[in-house]
């Protein structure tokens, strides 16, 4: 079973790495949490992008959670906005696709 753990001193570059290797998947990590505007810098640590308010701390990611209880659960703990797209990143996968299926 695929699966890796993230915690805010984890850099942005390092957790697309490991989604990719892990679930085949593309990663988009996004500076706010509407997935709006700027793309978080690959150098900066999840710690360092998130917002006032956001409790922080550290999520084991399983290949069997589905797209969009990931995408709220890293919105809930850093307040920053993923998106998982195919493994090309042409397309947004569906929210209720599991993260392994998602890279498929």
């Amino acid at each position: 079973m695929a699966e890796f753990k993230l915690d805010g001193r984890m850099k942005v570059k390092t957790l697309k790495e490991n989604f990719k290797k892990n679930f085949g998947s593309t990663l988009r990590v996004y500076k706010s949490i509407t997935c709006k505007g700027a793309m978080a810098d690959d150098n900066a640590t999840l710690a360092s992008l998130r917002a006032e308010g956001a409790k922080g701390g550290e999520l084991t990611v399983g290949g069997n959670l589905r797209v969009g209880n990931f995408e709220k659960k890293i919105a809930e703990l850093y307040g920053i906005g993923v998106q998982v797209a195919n493994a090309d990143d042409t397309k947004l996968a569906d929210n209720e696709a599991t993260l392994v299926g998602a890279g498929k």
